[in-house]
């Protein structure tokens, strides 16, 4: 089954005394590119979710971001100690510089280490347990993008299709064109002899030079089996990463197209050519996000 490029995956669960939230997204890129966007309590052990992702993600912009929130203690709090001290050292100075008013609560709460705020950077948890979240949220993102391989892979199928009943009209086409190309050169030499006496033999040289030159049997074979490889590769077991190979696949198929127009000659065929040639750039489309 092949992969879309493109995912999201979200999973959760506790590192420490926080709860760890992971949203992992992808789109196409030629290779693996991560961005991590996690928390400074968490950012220690970023090579260790960039290697976790790197395992599971063989190609694509990969996008990971991280939220915690802390599942146990209030959020803030206060410290007595140091919010007695400081009331009575501002009594103190308003006192000695002869100031008026009161001390207020607001004044007193502005001044640092009163509120002790929670750190991001406390040591918390380990990296084994947000590597384990990390996976599960990549579990998920495997499974939308296996369901969008999947359907991509029915789009690549229904072109296949199609170019291969263009390839059939020009196989069923090339025998009469080269019977029109053998009957239109006959005319050619006698309009040029003037009704002279033509050597057959040499006549029939130049037709047989001529129906070689056009032959394009052996591109119409090799375009088929770049067909079966890429319907191959697309059913192939194990879920490995395909899609330089149907890339290169369709390189391949794009060549085999373009000699067999170049050796047409003839309106229909290079109808088909173009037709073909058309189904092929769409499935190079679809090809950029597959993984």
């Amino acid at each position: 089954m092949v992969r879309s490029m493109t995912g999201f995956g979200h999973a959760d669960g506790p590192v420490g005394t926080v709860r760890v939230s992971v949203e992992v997204r992808t789109v196409n890129h030629r290779f693996f590119s991560p961005s991590l966007k996690l928390p400074s309590a968490l950012s220690r052990w970023e090579s260790e979710v960039r290697e976790a992702l790197r395992t599971r993600i063989a190609r694509g912009h990969v996008t990971l971001s991280v939220r915690l929130e802390r599942a146990d203690g209030p959020a803030i709090a206060i410290d007595a100690t140091r919010f007695a001290t400081a009331v009575e050292e501002l009594r103190r100075l308003r006192d000695a510089y002869g100031l008026e008013g009161p001390v207020d609560l607001a004044t007193v709460l502005r001044l640092p280490d009163v509120i002790a705020a929670p750190r991001d950077d406390e040591p918390t948890g380990s990296a084994e347990e947000l590597v384990a979240i990390v996976h599960a949220a990549a579990d998920r993102l495997d499974a939308t993008r296996a369901e969008e391989g999947r359907r991509m892979a029915e789009v690549l199928e229904q072109r296949l299709v199609v170019i291969e009943a263009a390839l059939a009209r020009i196989a069923e086409r090339a025998p009469a064109r080269l019977v029109t190309q053998r009957d239109r050169l006959r005319v050619a030499v006698r309009d040029l002899t003037d009704g002279l006496a033509v050597d057959e033999q040499r006549l029939a040289q130049e037709i047989a030079l001529l129906a070689d030159k056009m032959d394009i049997a052996e591109e119409q074979d090799r375009f088929r089996s770049h067909i079966a490889a890429f319907r191959g590769a697309l059913s192939a077991p194990g879920g490995e990463p395909v899609g330089k190979r149907l890339g290169f696949l369709l390189q391949e198929m794009l060549r085999e197209a373009n000699t067999t127009g170049s050796k047409a000659a003839d309106a229909a065929i290079l109808q088909d050519v173009i037709a073909i040639k058309e189904e092929l750039e769409r499935l190079r489309e679809q090809v950029e996000n597959l993984e």
